[in-house]
């Protein structure tokens, strides 16, 4: 997911995928442990998209200025 598409997105839209985000990176961490995750990249990927999302959401609330 590019920034150009979080920034896109509603407030609501981003907390939403947020929480998306996050149930997603801890079914991925449960795979990983129990061996079953076929594509252990997708971990960082998402970790990133986390990182991406906050990033914008502080943005917006004024914390960093651009």
């Amino acid at each position: 997911m590019k920034a150009e598409e979080i920034r896109a997105m509603t407030g609501e839209e981003l907390q939403k995928k947020l929480a998306d985000l996050k149930t997603e990176l801890f079914n991925l961490r449960f795979q990983l442990a129990t061996g079953q995750l076929d594509n252990p990249a997708r971990v960082r990927s998402v970790r990133k998209d986390i990182a991406r999302v906050k990033t914008i959401m502080h943005e917006r609330e004024g914390r960093i200025r651009v």
